[in-house]
């Protein structure tokens, strides 16, 4: 089984790089002093400061970031890469094997006449790099973009004793919140009356810390926390006719229903069922980060609460793959965008693929009650950097530009969201569905657990399977503990990404499963924004203020197909900062570094016409449409010309080639030439990164199951009173953020749940 797999492939990774020798970890230092050495820096002007003084003169060794590569690469790394990384390092640990990978750069005047990688001067290692970046050779390429984007990452993101980084000061970043401290000392301090108990624990922890099952605990105590919400518990031996069960004693739970997963999907059919008073237990493979428990910085907070701490890309590594992963998933760690389905989505989905649900009213009051439940709103009080200059250029190009609808108050002015909210004013799933869980007395919540397998055999009377639960696994810390969940409905919420393999993994046979996935993929273009711009503000910083309040469909075809772009605003933060922004050489990527906290992101995100697979956990490939491309060269194209009429001093993107034009000294024609060569790169060859926060279509929805997993109602052609509830089972692309559109169709999947669970109450 392949859960079997990725443990024995996790114990190969950790024994490969445990004996990573000396010379090969001189390699890897090397390649990271490489990207990031210790240059002089004297300021010429009055903006000059010791702490940027500082900042260049700090290289990647001086911080242990080669320790930190070289560990991530053993925990994050999959075998079918780390092989090649292994093997380069190896080669240029030695004389004959840097000559193969770097060539007549790597020859001296001295015996032996060939140096180790290491032993090459800073310059001509430098030259090597940039060689790889831009090589027609997939391996080179590929090489340079492990190194770099691993190197960036822990550089910008890892933390000394005081949770800071000796960068951020330099680079014009302030870490975490700095006001997320103060309010919770706020609230710490406002409590003290007996009678408050109750309100501090929720405020402090979070609303759902009474609906959670530590199975760390000894075993009676779970039992009897269990059966105090009225969930029987056996303990018994399982036969061995499934493959994840043994015949040891396990822990087997008994319930109404059973949801695999805890965001968008799972989270409104858990609360909707429990609310009607069936027992719900969910199982969620993150943890649970309460207000007071959140860190609001960078790296720890998405190892985390993102899938696999948010070092995730397709095989070819074209894609960066963004999931959550944690109670509440993507809508805990998203940015608070709540925009509905659109209309032609609907009207396609409707007619082209015959889902008369999305003509119907049901789906139209089921969008309703989600926003409702969200307290979707459109205003905002204050505007942040990024939204500011989209808005503005907009104005200025007269593009269309509108609000963009958020599940938080219009004077919500963080851009930390996507590490979870420090004050519950963002409406995601832990602070609405999850909460009528819990205060119905009638779910739990089991963080923490890695779903194995669901549970299917054939009855009585029945031409195919019938769910009758999920085993999962939980590490106590000595080893892992296998449970069952034996319930009466089992739903599959893991995400587009997650549900393919689950299904896969659990005997499903469905060709569908797996395929036609969408990716939504983004591309970004910047502008820097020099503090003395007043219309701006000048303390205004790029990290700050609502992520995402403001959207240009300039490019989107909303009047016709939507096969476009929307044009939007991100959260980027010092290490997806670095790990996006071309480095062309170390100074170059140091002074681009320096202006980090002026530089204002706008990306382009396609309703894309490419597919791609889900073909394990780990693997995932995706080919870009020539159409999507197209989309998102005219996005790029846009973005570009609002950033200069915003009155940008310096504008680029991220393709791999690292041109930029200063605005205020370039000719109109050499602006046109820029833009016009810029937007009109190629995006299929790689050399542009590209970046995915929403995966769709895994598990499509359809009539049929020659070209579909689940029906109308959201149950599996294959197998019965199994449901799916995630993003996994849109038809196609969507087009828009899909938080509403996943919680409206889990609204209508959870009211056919609802008549299943009658049925069986009453005997049918």
């Amino acid at each position: 089984m392949e859960h079997k797999q990725s443990r024995k492939g996790s114990f190969f990774q950790d024994y490969y790089m445990k004996w990573l020798s000396s010379r090969e970890l001189e390699s890897v230092t090397a390649i990271c002093d490489s990207l990031l050495p210790s240059i002089n820096y004297s300021g010429t002007t009055d903006e000059y400061d010791d702490s940027i003084s500082t900042f260049y003169k700090t290289s990647a060794s001086m911080t242990g970031t080669p320790q930190l590569v070289k560990k991530l690469i053993a925990e994050k790394v999959e075998q079918t890469t780390l092989g090649p990384l292994r093997l380069s390092l190896l080669l240029l640990s030695t004389w004959l094997g840097t000559f193969i990978l770097c060539g007549s750069a790597s020859l001296s005047t001295q015996f032996p006449y060939v140096q180790r990688f290491s032993q090459i001067s800073q310059k001509k290692r430098e030259q090597i790099l940039r060689s790889w970046s831009l090589s027609s050779l997939f391996f080179f390429r590929t090489l340079f973009k492990v190194f770099k984007f691993i190197t960036f990452f822990i550089f910008f993101t890892q933390l000394d004793d005081k949770n800071a980084n000796p960068t951020w000061k330099g680079i014009g970043y302030c870490g975490p919140d700095p006001n997320f401290k103060n309010q919770t000392k706020r609230k710490k301090a406002g409590f003290g009356r007996e009678d408050d108990e109750e309100r501090m624990e929720e405020e402090l922890y979070g609303p759902l810390c009474k609906g959670l099952v530590d199975l760390t605990q000894p075993r009676e105590v779970v039992v009897d926390k269990l059966g105090r919400y009225g969930f029987p518990v056996s303990v018994h031996c399982r036969g061995s006719n499934s493959p994840s069960l043994s015949s040891s004693p396990c822990l087997t739970i008994h319930c109404d229903a059973v949801v695999v997963g805890s965001g968008s999907g799972g989270g409104v059919v858990a609360g909707i069922l429990a609310k009607e008073g069936y027992k719900v237990i969910v199982l969620e493979k993150g943890n649970y980060f309460a207000r007071s428990n959140l860190s609001l910085i960078e790296r720890p907070s998405m190892d985390q609460m993102y899938l696999n701490g948010g070092v995730m890309v397709t095989d070819d590594m074209g894609v960066l793959l963004l999931a959550g992963s944690n109670v509440g998933g993507g809508s805990t760690i998203n940015w608070s965008a709540s925009i509905r389905t659109p209309h032609h989505v609907m009207k396609e989905w409707c007619e082209d693929y015959e889902l008369e649900l999305f003509g119907s009213q049901v789906y139209k009051e089921a969008l309703d009650a989600v926003c409702k439940k969200m307290g979707v709103q459109s205003e905002v009080e204050e505007e942040g950097f990024n939204n500011t200059i989209l808005r503005r250029g907009c104005t200025e190009l007269g593009y269309p530009v509108t609000n963009i609808p958020r599940n938080s108050t219009q004077d919500h002015y963080c851009g930390w969201c996507g590490y979870g909210c420090k004050d519950g004013k963002k409406k995601g799933v832990a602070e609405t569905w999850l909460v009528d869980l819990v205060k119905s007395g009638n779910g739990l919540i089991l963080p923490g657990c890695n779903a194995l397998e669901i549970l299917h055999e054939r009855k009585k009377w029945r031409n195919r399977n019938t769910a009758t639960g999920v085993t999962f696994e939980f590490d106590n810390g000595l080893g892992k503990d296998i449970y069952v969940v034996e319930s009466k409905v089992t739903i599959v919420a893991c995400g587009a990404l997650s549900t393919p393999t689950l299904l896969k993994r659990s005997g499903l046979k469905n060709d569908n499963i797996g395929k036609n996935l969408h990716l939504h993929p983004v591309v970004m273009a910047w502008g820097h924004f020099p503090s003395n711009d007043e219309w701006l503000g000048k303390d205004k910083k790029s990290y700050e203020g609502g992520i995402m309040t403001a959207m240009s469909t300039v490019v989107a075809d909303f009047e016709g197909s939507g096969y476009g772009a929307v044009i939007q605003t991100p959260s980027v933060h010092p290490g997806v900062y670095s790990t996006v922004m071309p480095w062309v050489s170390s100074s170059d990527f140091k002074e681009r570094m320096c202006k980090f906290s002026r530089t204002a992101h706008i990306f382009a995100l396609a309703r894309d016409k490419g597919k791609g697979t889900v073909d394990s956990q780990t693997s995932f490939t995706y080919k870009l449409d020539a159409t999507d491309e197209e989309n998102l060269q005219k996005g790029l194209e846009k973005i570009l010309r609002m950033l200069a009429a915003a009155g940008a001093e310096e504008v680029g993107t991220h393709h791999i080639m690292g041109k930029k034009l200063n605005v205020k000294k370039a000719s109109k024609h050499e602006f046109e030439k820029f833009v016009k060569e810029e937007s009109s790169r190629r995006l299929r060859d790689l050399s542009t990164p590209i970046c995915s926060a929403h995966q769709m279509g895994s598990c499509r929805m359809g009539v049929d199951e020659k070209h579909s997993v689940v029906n109308q109602k959201g149950e599996t052609w294959e197998v019965e009173e199994l449901f799916l509830a995630d993003t996994s089972v849109f038809p196609t692309a969507l087009g828009v953020n899909p938080m509403v559109t996943v919680q409206a169709i889990a609204h209508t999947t959870a009211h056919s749940i609802l008549e299943v669970l009658k049925r069986k109450k009453d005997g049918y």
